[in-house]
């Protein structure tokens, strides 16, 4: 599988963005796919991960972005959207998607494909 990421961009706070990233490979539905981030000086972290769709595509999410960010995929087109609002500074890093060969993942050593990343930065 194969990923790109795209969509980031410098945003006022409180603006939206929406992050699209579109996938290769014909069984793209069977893979869990995952939003992650990474600010300067920080660990990557997870900021939204749908299962598969044999498990019902439910989403999870961080909770720093709950009520703000919406993840979905759309297995038809290949790609997985992100879409986020009320951004504040604080989401400012690169995002990166992500899929896993496993039903659900969570933390990034669970994930086997990346792609790369895309800047995101909310000014105040």
């Amino acid at each position: 599988v194969q990923l790109q990421a795209s969509g980031g961009g410098l945003v006022q706070a409180g603006g939206s963005l929406r992050l699209s990233c579109a996938a290769s490979g014909r069984t793209f539905s069977s893979y869990a796919v995952g939003w992650f981030r990474q600010a300067p000086g920080k660990e990557r972290e997870i900021v939204a991960a749908i299962s598969n769709s044999r498990s019902g595509g439910s989403i999870l999410y961080a909770d720093s972005v709950k009520g703000r960010f919406t993840a979905s995929r759309d297995n038809a087109k290949n790609t997985v959207y992100l879409q986020m609002s009320s951004l504040k500074p604080e989401d400012t890093a690169v995002y990166y998607c992500a899929a896993s060969r496993l039903r659900l993942g969570v933390g990034q050593n669970e994930y086997h494909y990346w792609g790369q990343g895309t800047q995101v930065t909310v000014s105040s």
